[in-house]
């Protein structure tokens, strides 16, 4: 058994955010094995996040940004279980942080569902004709089609983009991890952003 020092307990912290006595559990259970512990915490929030589905997330912050000199803002509401930790430093840079990655990555909605029908229809009939277009087979229209809307959801849905400050995880992760931390359901409910000339 690896005797797990206080070095690499804080590294675990830096990398993962989780708790001391989290991140020395996770690294005893891993054998001190760094990117294990980090799965392990990963997971652990993905439970808790599971466990929590049920609950009421009825407090929580609304988060502004603006970047650009002015030039684009964001206003975000994220939704926690209780006041006491809408308040805490973590859950309002993780809010912080939703708001940045709004300013930068552009999303539609927060999840597909959000998307208008009209948005979906319009994308599925120009990957149609782009198949068609390239001499692709009627039958494997279908299947190319929700392969590019896969896509589509991935860059324009906020819960399915991949976090622009942390290019290992999407924003789905970064969520679940903060769940973890917490241990109370958070969502992000909906946000506005706005663009001088967008």
């Amino acid at each position: 058994m690896t005797e797990i020092s206080a070095a690499m307990v804080k590294e675990l912290r830096g990398r993962s955010g989780a708790g001391i006595m989290d991140c020395k559990e996770a690294l005893k259970e891993c054998d001190a094995d760094m990117d294990k512990a980090s799965d392990f915490l990963r997971k652990k929030g993905l439970a808790t996040a599971k466990k929590r589905a049920g609950r009421e997330a009825s407090d929580g912050v609304v988060q502004s940004y603006i970047h650009m000199g002015g030039k684009i803002g964001v206003l975000v509401e994220i939704n926690c279980e209780t006041d006491f930790v809408a308040k805490t430093d973590g859950f309002l840079a993780f809010s912080k942080n939703i708001a940045m990655h709004i300013a930068a990555a552009n999303p539609l909605g927060v999840v597909p569902e959000d998307l208008s029908t009209d948005v979906i229809e319009k994308e599925k009939e120009i990957y149609k004709a782009q198949a068609l277009e390239m001499g692709k087979p009627e039958k494997m229209l279908d299947k190319i089609v929700d392969g590019k809307m896969n896509k589509f959801y991935k860059e324009n849905c906020l819960m399915n983009q991949i976090y622009v400050r942390d290019t290992s995880m999407t924003i789905s992760d970064l969520l679940i991890d903060m769940i973890g931390k917490t241990g109370e359901k958070i969502t992000i409910n909906r946000f506005a952003r706005y663009q001088i000339g967008g």
